[in-house]
């Protein structure tokens, strides 16, 4: 059975959490409060089911903010996720059908690949344009400067 947990973590689920707190600080620092857990009625047609994102400002606010967080990362041998960026698609079809009154972001963590010269962010974007909704925010949190940059 292969491990695919992240060398040196607790779990990936303490990773995804501790990723989720950095984000609600950096949008504290920028004046955006958010709370976790914020859930939203999302569907195709007039039948809505609830779903969780990660972050978000709540629905009694008058600027309304959702929030997915990831922090993957290239494979060990510099490949493609191409099983973790199968859950970006998700959060981008969770995204589409949350109501238009949100803005919406997409913040991941920064992974730079040597080998081809691009983060996974950019990779996404350039390879998966086509499914990123035009009013998603793509925040891409770099951990050694402790910066964001929006792809």
């Amino acid at each position: 059975m292969n491990n695919f947990q992240r060398i040196g973590s607790i779990s990936n689920a303490h990773i995804g959490r501790e990723f989720e707190d950095i984000a609600l600080n950096y949008f504290k620092k920028n004046n955006i409060h958010l709370i976790k857990d914020v859930s939203l009625p999302v569907g195709i047609n007039e039948v809505k089911k609830n779903h969780r994102f990660d972050l978000g400002s709540g629905v009694n606010v008058s600027k309304k903010v959702i929030v997915e967080c990831k922090s993957h990362r290239w494979t060990s041998g510099d490949n493609v996720p191409s099983a973790k960026l199968t859950v970006w698609n998700e959060a981008m079809y969770y995204f589409s059908l949350a109501p238009n009154s949100y803005r919406k972001i997409f913040f991941i963590l920064r992974d730079f690949s040597v080998k081809r010269n691009e983060t996974l962010g950019e990779y996404y974007v350039r390879t998966y344009k086509h499914l990123i909704p035009e009013d998603v925010e793509i925040m891409e949190y770099d951990s050694i400067g402790m910066t964001v940059k929006t792809l």
